[in-house]
């Protein structure tokens, strides 16, 4: 995927959500790869109240920790019981950490549905808005290139 296929696929994600009525208060992206997803959909659906939720769970193509973890701060959703979320990330593969994400957020608000890009087909969450299924690796524009700084340089 490229910016130029990124960006019609975001809005065309988009427009399910608003053709469905579906109405988010907030945007909740999964990072990193959610943040771009909301950031978008945030911005086609008028949404600016977008939060972030940081977790681990990849650690390279294909490989991943045996389970995801929340990465320090959650976001506290004290003021949001009332509201109706949109979870956002680019890929539900297994679905774990969507999964994670959804049942932190589901006792805390009104009601909680999500959006990604990708689907695979043995993810464990089946997303309320899908742009595509597929049963490939996607490369996105955002991490087609290694990084710049290692993690090892990173964390020195």
């Amino acid at each position: 995927m490229d910016w130029r296929g990124y960006g019609v696929a975001v809005r065309e994600l988009a427009q399910a959500i608003a053709d469905d009525g579906y109405r988010p208060e907030m945007i909740l992206a999964i990072a990193r790869g959610g943040l771009f997803c909301a950031g978008s959909l945030g911005y086609v659906l008028s949404v600016k109240n977008i939060y972030v939720m940081n977790c681990e769970y990849y650690t390279g193509v294909d490989e991943r920790l045996e389970v995801p973890i929340m990465l320090p701060p959650t976001p506290n959703l004290v003021d949001h019981r009332d509201s109706d979320i949109l979870i956002a990330d680019d890929v539900a593969d297994t679905g774990h950490t969507l999964k994670m994400v959804y049942d932190f957020c589901l006792p805390r608000v009104r009601s909680v549905r999500t959006a990604v890009l990708y689907e695979k087909p043995w993810s464990t969450v089946n997303c309320d808005w899908v742009w595509r299924h597929t049963d490939r690796w996607i490369n996105f524009p955002w991490s087609t290139e290694p990084p710049i700084v290692t993690d090892e340089q990173a964390r020195a």
